[in-house]
């Protein structure tokens, strides 16, 4: 077990914490240019927000992953069932927390679990790392059974922490009751929740290459057997671009996916929750992202934005740069106003360590703010001391 006690009571006890701030994160009224709604998570809407593409889903959504931006959005706190998506939590803790090379034995419990499957039998030993491949490429329930007891001795544990990872990443209306996705009182996510957690997991390396591996194989341990796994996500071999990222599928949720793809620097996600036409209504919305809308940049990562003067240091003056990157998405038509907008002081006395927060940029459109990061020390400056200081 590799989630310590100490550890799942802290997460348990946030789910309570996060859950009373749910209620207070989607109040923000709308307006017809961008528009706001703070908190955690913060949520910025391009204008035009819910006009885009026909889709068939009951519930969707399209982000762009670099800033978070909303492009596309329909009944997208709507709580529904999230089917196999939910194995995107599922395998991000196991990445996280588990060990790719230690052997995972599987349950009488986890080998009965229906419906999709990796072949799992009692007894079977894989490595986690196959476990997960098969979790994600396959969507195997029996394996996420698997590494939920490997992890947390029990299902019910494991679905407790990944309520908890899940509000952690921003997802506060998502409730996890089991590990695969299977029928459940009380399992629920929206298409939001999903492109959070999707938006997260896609930040780890071997989750981001999983999800877009199209072919691979599942070997056991002790055993010459091996299986060929063929990704679920049929996007992979249709779109331009497409790397990910999860299929899900029950009677009660229906055809369901969430989708991502990337083209130069640019990745976007999209959700498609109880559709008709999954395959469909991701490629439109995930074009419509890629034609309709290119970044504003306000800073990009190790870019100095300002130079500040410098009194009695070393050097004269300071370099600024952000602590993160910081855009926002804009319609391609020129027809989105976004100002960048500097906050730094006239003068800073040293000494001055590397990484100190000196000033602020952000983007603005009018009076709202967009979003805005730190401007950090890209050196540091030491006092510079002369004989006239003595």
């Amino acid at each position: 077990m590799f989630i310590s006690k100490r550890r799942l009571r802290y997460m348990t006890a946030s789910v309570t914490i996060l859950m009373g701030l749910s209620f207070a994160v989607y109040l923000t009224a709308r307006s017809p240019g961008y528009q706001v709604e703070s908190g955690f998570p913060r949520m910025v809407y391009v204008p035009g927000y819910s006009k885009g593409p026909a889709v068939t889903a009951d519930s969707a959504v399209l982000i762009d992953e670099e800033s978070g931006a909303i492009l596309y959005a329909k009944n997208e706190h709507i709580r529904r069932a999230p089917a196999s998506t939910t194995k995107i939590v599922t395998a991000l803790l196991a990445i996280e927390y588990g060990k790719m090379n230690e052997t995972v034995t599987v349950s009488p419990r986890a080998a009965s679990v229906g419906g999709t499957s990796i072949w799992l039998r009692p007894g079977d030993k894989l490595m986690l790392a196959e476990m997960v491949k098969g979790v994600l490429m396959r969507s195997g329930n029996d394996g996420s059974a698997a590494i939920a007891e490997h992890l947390a001795g029990s299902e019910r544990e494991f679905a407790v922490i990944m309520t908890a990872k899940a509000r952690e990443m921003g997802a506060l209306n998502t409730q996890f009751r089991n590990a695969h996705g299977l029928k459940a009182v009380g399992h629920f996510s929206t298409a939001y929740d999903l492109a959070a957690l999707a938006r997260n997991a896609m930040q780890n390396k071997i989750f981001a290459s999983l999800v877009s591996t199209r072919e691979s194989q599942l070997s056991w341990e002790e055993k010459e057997q091996v299986r060929v796994l063929r990704n679920t996500n049929r996007l992979l071999w249709t779109l331009d671009g497409a790397d990910g990222i999860k299929t899900g599928t029950t009677s009660q949720a229906g055809k369901c996916l969430v989708a991502s793809a990337t083209r130069g620097n640019r990745r976007l996600i999209a959700v498609v929750l109880h559709s008709d036409d999954r395959w469909g209504d991701a490629a439109r919305l995930l074009e419509y992202g890629f034609q309709s809308f290119s970044l504003c940049w306000g800073a990009r990562a190790g870019q100095t934005v300002a130079a500040v003067p410098v009194k009695g240091g070393s050097v004269s003056e300071l370099k600024l740069v952000p602590r993160t990157a910081l855009c926002v998405p804009v319609r391609s038509d020129g027809s989105d106003s976004v100002q960048r907008v500097l906050e730094i002081p006239e003068q800073i006395k040293a000494p001055i360590r590397k990484g100190a927060a000196i000033g602020r940029v952000s983007l603005m459109s009018g009076d709202t703010e967009l979003y805005s990061v730190d401007l950090v020390a890209a050196h540091a400056v030491k006092r510079h001391f002369l004989w006239w200081n003595w």
